[in-house]
């Protein structure tokens, strides 16, 4: 399968190379993404569900995805313009081009599809990948490993979020199920 991956070169060297361009290019895509998700209707179906222990409120999503945004596309700057024999550039391009795209989908998966099984199913293949582009990042340059870390805590706890949010609500979150418990 990494061999395949090699060939998914989405996100070219030459915005690795820019340090600004790595950092702005996956907060514009998620700004992108949290805009087109209609803000006002995905934070009143946010409030609607049932939500687990510990769920924070709405307005922490978007600061701290901000930030961790910033921190991958550093981490992924630092990472592919570190030279190593160990692990091919095209490699790391690749996994965290496919990482980001997984990232991308999680909102439309639970907030515009109401899907929160395939919106589990994402965040999950989300932290291996990353686990691993965390290792990876680590074997080429420390900063970029530790930049991954608030990030994969993050997702820690968006998955536990998911999965609570999806039990919690019989992982039916269709707006005629929350129109059924709001009355």
């Amino acid at each position: 399968m990494t061999t395949f991956l090699s060939h998914l070169n989405v996100i070219p060297y030459d915005v690795f190379a820019n340090p600004a361009a790595s950092v702005i290019v996956p907060i514009a895509l998620g700004t992108a993404v949290g805009f087109s998700s209609r803000p006002n209707q995905t934070q009143a179906t946010y409030l609607a569900m049932k939500q687990p222990p510990l769920r924070p409120p709405p307005r922490v999503f978007g600061p701290v995805w901000t930030v961790l945004y910033g921190l991958m596309g550093y981490a992924a700057h630092r990472a592919v313009t570190a030279a190593s024999p160990l692990v091919s550039t095209d490699h790391m391009r690749s996994l965290y081009s496919v990482q980001l795209g997984l990232n991308l989908l999680w909102m439309p998966l639970f907030f515009g599809f109401r899907k929160p099984v395939l919106a589990l199913a994402d965040i999950i293949s989300l932290v291996g990948l990353n686990g691993y582009l965390t290792y990876l990042y680590f074997s080429v340059d420390s900063i970029a490993g530790w930049c991954q870390v608030p990030y994969m805590a993050w997702l820690g706890f968006a998955t536990y979020l998911t999965a609570g949010v999806g039990h919690l609500n019989n992982w039916d979150i269709s707006e005629a199920a929350l129109e059924k418990k709001l009355s």
